[in-house]
């Protein structure tokens, strides 16, 4: 089976090792020509060049506006893809413009399937990432990508039609994102009081303020307060812009996922570009005071 995999960056570039460790045949594209040449005879100049012998195409890019460029706009994948190819948007994407570009392609002959990704880096390199599949509602069309789809990820999720799979990414990150906003307010206030950071997360994480950013990046990033989990904090941000443009466009009133929109605006605002995610924590500290 032949790829082309487009979006070097801190994720892509780990997953499409991936593939390419597992036996698929392989094509790179990346808009910094040194990332692509990194993989030698694997990387292409253009997107068109690297999906013309593809059965599939992986896009792992910043938003949904860059992925619709990256296939139809000038030197896009559009121009060599063969009909009944499939493109596998991995990005963390808006739901709406999802289903609206499944469309643009659709009348091309070329299938769109959603499966944005959750579990950072370290699982992208290992292959085991988690992965939320909308598009792929048909078993014959999920057949196709499933090796593909197990290549990338260990925990695989069909979650619905086109664009559910950007929808539930951009929820589940929301959740994570108002998680670890209220378990750094937690920490900080506890220190003020004078309890041990070390110990009331001990606490958190035996008693039911336990969560998985508690039991992981607080151990490991927060605590030690080396802020390098691998995620940026724009990217979080989005992710939590994303869930927010959906409460909107669906006119709900959820004024918890409103405030971490709000909360994470102002981190990000107020942080230097390509700071981490995790930093979040210190301007809770600065904004408590």
């Amino acid at each position: 089976m032949n790829i082309a995999f487009i979006g070097l960056g801190m994720m892509g570039r780990p997953m499409a090792e991936c593939l390419i460790a597992k036996g698929f045949s392989v094509r790179v594209y990346d808009i910094d020509p040194a990332s692509s040449a990194e993989f030698g005879n694997a990387s292409a100049p253009s997107p068109a060049e690297a999906a013309a012998e593809a059965d599939i195409i992986v896009t792992m890019l910043p938003n949904g506006e860059i992925v619709r460029q990256a296939l139809l706009g000038e030197n896009g994948a559009l121009a060599s893809a063969a009909p009944n190819s499939i493109v596998i948007d991995t990005s963390s994407s808006d739901a709406g413009g999802t289903v609206a570009l499944g469309a643009e392609l659709a009348a091309h002959g070329i299938t769109l399937i959603d499966s944005p990704v959750s579990g950072g880096v370290p699982m992208a390199r290992e292959g085991t990432l988690a992965l939320m599949v909308g598009g792929a509602e048909d078993d014959t069309l999920y057949a196709r990508v499933q090796p593909v789809l197990e290549a990338m990820g260990k925990r695989i999720v069909r979650v619905g039609g086109l664009g559910a799979g950007h929808a539930a990414k951009a929820i589940n990150n929301a959740i994570a994102a108002a998680t670890l906003a209220a378990t750094a307010e937690g920490l900080v206030l506890g220190e003020k009081f004078g309890l041990k950071p070390d110990i009331l997360l001990d606490v958190f994480n035996n008693s039911t303020g336990r969560s998985a950013v508690s039991e992981s990046v607080f151990r490991t990033q927060i605590l030690p307060r080396t802020y390098a989990q691998g995620f940026a904090m724009a990217l979080m941000t989005k992710d939590v812009g994303l869930a927010e443009n959906l409460r909107a466009q669906l006119g709900l009133n959820l004024p918890m996922l409103q405030a971490t929109c709000a909360q994470w605006r102002e981190a990000l605002a107020d942080s230097a570009p390509g700071t981490d995610f995790t930093a979040y924590h210190l301007f809770t500290e600065k904004r408590a005071g």
